[in-house]
């Protein structure tokens, strides 16, 4: 689950970067864009305040999806149990290491953007449309979340059904008896 978390993340820090922009990788001509000029973007986009709301909106959905989950394949599952459930969603994204998952998407940005698409991008964010974009994102991000809820939670069950099914065909699996090894064998 961490890791989808992560990567969910990522994906939606990164969209917020790609919305307005073609993603087009930069030509032979364009300057690479320096490190710098992608921090500048990051800062422009309030990118850490960004994920941090995302993450907020992620951790609820998911404590709700598991409640459900656990309240449904496992009735008997005490309040103390879904409680330990909920710290440990909120121990996992307390732990992401919000300024490393930001400094590995420089590198990804400077593959993809030039000096002049980040400089575009930048000016963007700046603008009054911008920062509205920016401003609504996290509402947009919650509301698209909870539209996309009722799929989730089917694919969530569908997923877990599976899993349940890998596991007890493994436990009817007749258990091989270990090999002797040749020396303690009888001739």
């Amino acid at each position: 689950m961490k890791h989808r978390c992560v990567f969910v993340i990522v994906l939606l820090a990164a969209s917020v970067a790609f919305a307005q922009q073609p993603a087009a990788t930069p030509g032979p001509g364009d300057a690479p864009a320096a490190k710098e000029d992608v921090q500048r973007l990051f800062e422009v986009m309030q990118i850490h305040q960004q994920m941090h709301q995302v993450m907020d909106a992620m951790m609820k959905q998911q404590s709700t999806m598991i409640h459900e989950t656990l309240k449904r394949r496992y009735p008997q599952t005490s309040a103390e149990k879904i409680a330990q459930a909920d710290r440990l969603i909120a121990d996992t994204m307390k732990n992401i290491p919000m300024d490393a998952l930001l400094d590995d998407m420089i590198p990804i940005y400077q593959r993809h953007f030039s000096k002049t698409d980040i400089d575009a991008m930048s000016t963007f964010y700046s603008s009054a449309t911008g920062q509205k974009m920016m401003h609504e994102m996290p509402a947009l991000t919650s509301e698209s979340m909870q539209a996309s809820y009722a799929r989730m939670q089917t694919q969530m069950d569908a997923m877990m059904k599976r899993a349940e099914q890998i596991v007890k065909e493994d436990q009817q699996k007749p258990k091989a008896a270990p090999e002797t090894p040749p020396s303690q064998q009888k001739n």
